[in-house]
């Protein structure tokens, strides 16, 4: 198993408020935008803060078939958290899942963006395999 993680801490939000306070609207970013990268939804799940009438923050994940994308809004602090892990078995996804943060990036047009990537998982070798 091998992978690719990136996290990023997004300060100063300047996106349109939909997208810090709408469930739909952010899934339809999400699912959107890993389409649009190469990656396979295979389903989602978000939740609504706050009350009817008055929404706060959503939490969201959508479930890849090469892993998953997870998103988190604090409207009144102008922030999100991102979070976008694809496994590489099959393929390399590695470029499809850095397009895929970039653009999320982009749409909740931060003023200042904190991101890490981690390379995630080990290559097993025959050699390895075999002294086990």
């Amino acid at each position: 198993m091998q992978g690719i993680h990136l996290v990023g801490d997004l300060e100063g939000c300047s996106c349109e408020a939909a997208l810090m306070l709408s469930c739909d609207a952010v899934e339809q970013l999400l699912v959107a935008q890993c389409s649009r990268a190469g990656l396979t939804p295979v389903a989602t799940r978000f939740h609504q803060f706050g009350a009817p009438g008055a929404p706060a923050g959503v939490t969201g994940v959508i479930l890849l078939e090469e892993s998953h994308a997870c998103v988190h809004t604090w409207p009144e602090l102008g922030c999100v958290t991102l979070d976008v892990y694809v496994c590489s078995f099959s393929r390399d996804n590695t470029s499809a899942a850095r397009e895929l943060f970039r653009s999320l990036i982009e749409a909740f047009a931060p003023g200042h963006a904190r991101t890490a990537e981690l390379e995630r998982g080990v290559v097993i070798t025959n050699a390895l395999r075999a002294s086990a």
